[in-house]
């Protein structure tokens, strides 16, 4: 991982034409589901494919047809629950992820393009997030954050600064039998580059 960043980096900061952007994201799962730990009490599982909301920072640097981000946001699965004991509701995660994007989806050109990513990271996960009930706590049910290692995929189109794509992201942990996936549509704003849609004598 230190040397693939030591590389991305190395290319970038070679490159005269090096753009940087920063700007946010909006999101929302189309489905999501988390593993907790298992403690031999309760299911596991909490999962959710209704009203699930995310926001959060990004930062861009690269040029028109490569970049490199950073982005975290909090997503938020408002009616997430385990279908099997339903002793809870909501779900957080908080992933931090670091991402390869090509063509349109590098939101550093002002020409609208089809492209994808890839990258990866760490995320932290908690279910039951408000409401855990009672006898499940009385049995020693606790729920905490644990962290998932994810890999990400997303494709979809880009045009001056704005991105729309669909997001597949993955998580693991090697340590336990905890495990993360989410699947929804994502939207990227690099506010830099927006801020020079009507500016006729920007260009990158």
């Amino acid at each position: 991982m230190k040397c693939l960043s030591v590389i991305v980096f190395t290319f970038l900061f070679s490159t005269l034409n090096a753009q940087f952007g920063i700007g946010f994201i909006l999101g929302h799962d189309l489905y999501q589901k988390y593993e907790n730990v298992e403690d031999g009490i309760a299911n596991p599982s909490s999962g959710s494919a209704v009203l699930n909301l995310a926001a959060g920072p990004k930062i861009w640097v690269g040029g028109k047809k490569f970049s490199f981000s950073v982005e975290s946001q909090a997503n938020w699965g408002v009616f997430a629950l385990s279908l099997e004991d339903r002793k809870g509701l909501g779900a957080l995660s908080i992933p931090i992820v670091g991402r390869l994007n090509f063509a349109g989806l590098s939101c550093l050109d002002r020409e609208g393009k089809v492209g994808f990513s890839l990258g990866g990271g760490i995320q932290y996960n908690r279910t039951e997030l408000y409401g855990l009930t009672e006898e499940f706590i009385e049995k020693g049910v606790t729920r905490d954050y644990f962290p998932t290692y994810v890999i990400q995929a997303t494709g979809g189109f880009g045009v001056s600064g704005f991105g729309m794509q669909l997001l597949v992201r993955y998580g693991f942990n090697p340590d336990n039998d905890a495990s993360s996936l989410n699947i929804g549509i994502q939207y990227d704003m690099n506010r830099i580059m927006m801020k020079k849609i009507d500016d006729p004598n920007s260009a990158l």
